[in-house]
């Protein structure tokens, strides 16, 4: 259909574009619409509701896209008054969709793991304490809050304990990373590409390993052999002791956010991580 509408993003298409069509795309979240302009070139356009989010997203786009040229969206043009952002769409197939158990499944993890090697190699620094210091600062805030409310008992708050001082002594090297690599942020096509760069800084490496870790790997390990085939180099014993540390943030952040915005199956993950830490 022609869009007519007011809204921001249709606005931003229209002054940078033309005249666009909307494409509905039912995969998409509700604040991204998928847009088709005259010459058929597809875009999407997305509007944030934190102006922090916004600011991160655009900065990513512009800093660290040229590291994943030909995987990644390009920054069309954006309105900071509206935090909305006009990007090129990429085409494929969502990786999520891909049936569990088939080839094209563990071919998208292999492809994801290359692709988050080329961002992590360009971008990589040194051993430092910095990064566990703020990751075990991260860690209590959110033990702090899900004790507040009642999520965690005593055992378990001096579990997630432990965990933060792993960190806050712990050396790791640190990357530009994704924060949120998983296949639904993953399209399968004649490139493999990704998406959706608000939580992108840099943290730790590894640390981009963690929801694929709680969320996929540990039930289906072939998917982290072919992920870290494609990424080049295997985990050593102190990344996956460390990995375990990144499940405590999993599980602490999964518990907080799915009891506030009652979200079940996102309590119940929380809950499951948890359960696994030792």
């Amino acid at each position: 259909m022609i869009a007519t509408s007011d809204d921001p993003r249709i606005q931003l298409a229209h002054d940078l574009l033309g005249a666009v069509e909307i494409a509905p795309d039912p995969l998409l979240p509700p604040r991204v619409v998928r847009v088709v302009a005259d010459d058929g070139q597809h875009f999407v356009a997305k509007q944030h509701a934190e102006p922090d989010r916004y600011a991160r997203e655009l900065h990513a786009y512009r800093t660290w896209g040229t590291h994943l040229t030909g995987h990644a969206p390009k920054l069309v043009g954006c309105d900071g008054a509206t935090r909305t952002l006009l990007l090129t769409a990429l085409a494929g197939d969502w990786a999520d969709t891909a049936a569990p158990g088939s080839p094209e499944e563990e071919l998208a993890h292999h492809e994801a793991g290359h692709v988050l090697g080329k961002l992590h190699q360009a971008t990589a620094t040194p051993q430092g304490g910095a990064v566990g210091a703020a990751l075990a600062k991260r860690l209590q805030s959110w033990i702090d809050r899900a004790a507040h409310v009642g999520l965690i008992d005593t055992a378990e708050r001096n579990l997630l304990k432990h965990h933060v001082a792993i960190l806050g002594n712990s050396l790791m090297d640190s990357a530009i990373c994704h924060l949120d690599y998983q296949p639904r942020n993953w399209l399968i096509g004649d490139a493999f590409g990704i998406c959706d760069f608000e939580h992108m800084r840099r943290d730790a490496r590894v640390r981009d390993f963690a929801r694929l870790e709680f969320r996929r790997w540990q039930a289906a390990p072939h998917l982290r052999t072919a992920f870290l085939d494609g990424y080049g180099r295997p985990l050593t014993d102190t990344e996956r002791r460390l990995l375990e540390s990144f499940g405590a943030i999993e599980a602490t952040t999964a518990l907080v956010k799915g009891h506030k915005e009652n979200d079940l199956a996102l309590s119940a993950h929380g809950r499951t991580v948890l359960s696994r830490l030792t």
